[in-house]
């Protein structure tokens, strides 16, 4: 969409956007950061976080081949550092990226959503069932597909957390030196998919996590559209926590309402569609002195809008002036 459209919702000064055209694995050049951060700046906007540097499958796996593909990343995170962009997600999931079942749930408005039912994926063979699925790398043929799977066999959870720790206490240090904040994306949804382990499910997994590197470097996008399907998930009480720390320069403020076990769909933003106490997140956000990026997660496909589906315009900005409205009234003592 224009950025001149994104300009024209109130309240909206910057711009969460990434490199397309990088391989994953690939430094990213300075000369291609910076001429993206000129573009957005030129609409009026400014280039407030990067959604995402990659993290490529074999520093996941813990291949000998990770120390090269951790320097490129090193290098990166200096590229941008140098033009001062200074929050960088990512997440550390394995193969597959966000995950739903569909992409356009009919809710009874008429608008659609994103939604995702365990019930649906549990049973799903990807060696042997054609499947693809919304967050997924479009990159993979079927064999290399099938190939890294395999690669994941003996995997277990223990093991993906050494390999992470061994990530981040190599690329932290890198990113506080060059004034970048590191923030790991939970695992969405927060549960093993296809057999695969997920670790960034959880308030102890961003706890353990944080304790890594005990950096202000070291922090989390705390989404809460990714956290709040854990029914376990004390979702409240672990961003107060970490937001108090200075540990979450990033949110993901999105609602959902749960549909059964492991089943959910994502809602409008105002609290009472959903599960999500939104008016509780933000208050505290502002309780805590939160500093860092607040992006209206996700939305519904409405007023007859086409695009990729939970990245439209009109009900992000519908949430964007939510979440506004809740912020002034929280910050000027009314709420």
């Amino acid at each position: 969409m224009p950025l001149q459209y994104i300009r024209q919702v109130p309240a909206v000064d910057g711009i969460v956007s990434a490199l397309y055209d990088v391989a994953v694995g690939d430094v990213w050049p300075t000369e291609k950061i910076a001429g993206l951060k000129k573009s957005i700046e030129e609409g009026g906007l400014a280039l407030s976080v990067i959604e995402s540097i990659p993290v490529h499958e074999d520093i996941k796996l813990g291949c000998p081949t990770r120390d090269e593909y951790i320097e490129n990343y090193r290098e990166s995170i200096r590229n941008m550092g140098s033009l001062g962009v200074g929050i960088l997600c990512y997440n550390f999931m394995p193969v597959f990226d966000w995950t739903r079942s569909s992409l356009a749930m009919e809710l009874d408005d008429g608008s659609t959503t994103l939604s995702y039912d365990h019930e649906e994926l549990k049973d799903v063979d990807l060696k042997t069932d054609s499947f693809t699925l919304p967050g997924w790398a479009t990159a993979y043929t079927t064999d290399e597909l099938h190939a890294l799977l395999d690669s994941y066999a003996d995997i277990d959870t223990e093991t993906l957390w050494d390999n992470l720790e061994y990530f981040l206490k190599r690329v932290v240090p890198t990113a506080q030196e060059c004034n970048v904040r590191m923030a790991i994306h939970p695992d969405d949804p927060p549960w093993s998919i296809f057999g695969l382990p997920r670790i960034i499910t959880d308030g102890d997994s961003l706890d353990r996590l944080v304790s890594i590197v005990d950096s202000p470097a070291n922090g989390v996008t705390f989404c809460t559209g990714s956290l709040g399907p854990n029914a376990e998930m004390n979702l409240l009480g672990s961003l107060e926590k970490l937001s108090a720390k200075g540990r979450v320069p990033f949110v993901h403020m999105r609602n959902i309402a749960g549909d059964g076990k492991k089943s959910f769909h994502e809602t409008p933003h105002p609290s009472r569609f959903g599960d999500v106490d939104m008016y509780r997140i933000m208050k505290i956000l502002v309780d805590t002195g939160f500093d860092g990026v607040v992006r209206p997660d996700h939305g519904r496909m409405i007023w007859g809008e086409t695009g990729r589906p939970g990245y439209g315009l009109f009900d992000r900005a519908l949430g964007a002036m939510y979440l506004e409205g809740l912020r002034e009234a929280l910050t000027k003592g009314v709420g």
